[in-house]
């Protein structure tokens, strides 16, 4: 279908910010003749709702630069009638019917449509606790939560906050409460903070925020709010019986999508809570669509129907559906949860499937960890990279990374996110071609390095294990059919090891091979994993049976499975 075909056609669109918003004016970029109206039941139709909390800090100090677009602009720029404070209340499939409610007024009215496109979002998950309506308790999704949350701060000169949940938006509330003076206090009912990241990765989260004084709490969520004393501040109740005193609460514990209007409608609904829809981002009425935070959609990497509310999907998906109202055949790949946070100048960022998924569905993967400069050790200010590679066995697939580190962390896993829309493999990362200047990386990239490591194990040259292993290797020690032979050099040693380790310095190895017990397997490690492999194919090459434990000493450290002595 020719863009023309909508020369008498109705187009509306339900919800503004990141879908609705850009399914709106795409459609009005691919044709002219189209009638497009746009509600938003909120007061701004398009704004930048991921800065929301460092509006709070002070951060961005303007609101006027939260604002994407106002209903004006979309006025001007692309002939889009938006109604903003103006909330559709029910769908009349059969007449091809709205009804709108203006909030204001509650005066209500229907409008026609030939094609409609539901971008409702998710709503912020507030329990139904007790105490739960006391002033003071907030939750981060619109302009209105983070003026409300500023105002309370400066009326009632808070000191000391808890912020209940350790995902994305839980970090950077509990970042830019800090950034206030305020003392915070960190509860997750999970056993990490970060859930996407797995346990390891999550390590460096846990560390830069008790350098910065939060107290963490792990394993225990709130359960209640109770005034306090003299009716000033309150006390936060948890599952396991503690008491938190604060004079504000942050609930920043997920969200869940908004789906009422497409229930109602009668509109098909995934496992997971939110509106099915196919690859062209139609649901089960061939003439709507949604985008967004309320949709499910296929998981790139596993093929699982899940939810994934972040910005860059839901705009993409925006695009997608306004080109098949116009006629073009676009459809959406799939999300793959690329990702990424900044906490107290560390980055943390992902994309894939993380380990603890993979593990869940039995799907076969490797995994390595590469320990590297940002850019070249020999310029200054050069800074660790900790970096977990997952890919497939058999063909070297990328499934997924995590890195951690103060810069160039979303650079290389951005370019892990567009070589797996590729279907890229290790083999990729292996001969990956990435800018090089000392100021900006090295002749072989953190990138570079985990793909030969990966390529490395998969041609056979690097045996690897991980020390989720450590057991098993310890066991097969005990037996007396392996040695653990740690590579540092003595001053490294004395700062820790694992208990009955072997200390043959890589240095020294060579010289010192005829001392290491023949007829049983080695299993090497280091500080970070490069001179363990070097000391495995050493072995390998002298014909005895040697096996690289990934990542080295850091790793271990971040695994939790060995401890420093100092």
């Amino acid at each position: 279908m020719h863009p023309a075909a909508l020369a008498a056609r109705r187009v509306v669109v339900i919800g503004g910010v990141a879908g609705g918003a850009s399914c709106a004016a795409r459609l009005r970029r691919l044709t002219e003749t189209a009638e497009i109206t746009l509600f938003e039941r909120g007061a701004n139709v398009s704004f930048a709702n991921c800065g929301l909390p460092y509006y709070v800090g002070g951060v961005i100090t303007d609101e006027s630069k939260l604002l994407v677009a106002n209903a004006a602009k979309f006025k001007s720029w692309f002939n889009v009638d938006v109604r903003e404070r103006t909330e559709v209340v029910a769908i009349d499939r059969q007449a091809r019917t709205i009804t709108a409610r203006e909030l204001p007024t509650g005066r209500e009215y229907s409008a026609p449509f030939d094609a409609l496109v539901l971008a409702p979002g998710a709503q912020a998950i507030r329990p139904p606790l007790p105490g739960i309506d006391l002033p003071g308790i907030f939750q981060m999704k619109t302009i209105p939560d983070s003026n409300a949350v500023r105002s309370f701060i400066e009326a009632n000169g808070v000191r000391r906050a808890v912020v209940v949940g350790a995902g994305f938006i839980g970090l950077e509330m509990v970042e830019n409460l800090v950034h206030r003076g305020v003392e915070v206090t960190l509860l997750e009912a999970g056993s990490q903070v970060m859930p996407p990241l797995d346990p390891e990765m999550a390590q460096a989260v846990s560390a830069v925020l008790a350098s910065k004084g939060v107290k963490v709490v792990l394993g225990d969520g709130v359960a209640g709010f109770e005034q306090g004393p003299g009716g000033k501040g309150m006390m936060v109740r948890t599952s396991g019986g503690k008491t938190y005193d604060a004079d504000m609460a942050m609930l920043v514990i997920g969200v869940r999508p908004d789906t009422a209007l497409a229930k109602t409608a009668g509109l098909e609904l995934g496992a997971r809570g939110g509106i099915r829809v196919d690859e062209h981002m139609r649901t089960s009425d061939p003439v709507i669509y949604a985008v967004g935070d309320a949709v499910e959609s296929k998981d790139w990497v596993t093929g699982e129907w899940g939810l994934c509310p972040l910005a860059g999907p839901a705009n993409r998906q925006g695009r997608i559906a306004a080109d098949n109202i116009a006629g073009r055949d676009s459809k959406f790949r799939g999300t793959q949860g690329t990702a990424v946070v900044g906490l107290f100048g560390l980055t943390i960022a992902s994309t894939g499937a993380n380990e603890k998924t993979l593990k869940r569905l039995g799907r076969p993967y490797v995994k390595v960890y590469t320990h590297a400069n940002n850019h070249a050790g020999y310029y200054p200010g050069a800074s660790t990279i900790d970096f977990k590679l997952l890919f497939d066995p058999k063909d070297g697939l990328i499934l997924g990374c995590q890195a951690t580190g103060t810069e160039g962390v979303d650079k290389r896993v951005d370019v892990v996110a567009a070589l797996m829309q590729l279907r890229g493999s290790v083999f990729d990362l292996e001969e990956a071609e990435l800018c090089y200047a000392p100021q900006y990386g090295s002749a072989k990239d953190v990138l570079n390095l985990a793909g030969m490591v990966a390529a490395n194990h998969l041609r056979g040259d690097h045996p690897i294990v991980s020390w989720d292993d450590l057991p098993r290797v310890k066991e097969e020690v005990a037996a007396g059919t392996a040695v653990l032979v740690d590579v540092r050099e003595p001053s490294e040693v004395a700062r820790g090891t694992v208990e009955g380790a072997l200390n043959y310095p890589l240095s020294s190895l060579r010289a010192r091979l005829h001392e290491l017990p023949k007829g049983k397997r080695c299993y090497v490690f280091c500080q970070v994993g490069l001179r363990g492999y070097n000391a495995t194919r050493q072995l390998l090459l002298a014909g005895r049976d040697a096996v690289n434990i990934s990542g080295g000493w850091r790793s271990a450290l971040q695994a939790g499975v060995v401890s420093s002595t100092l």
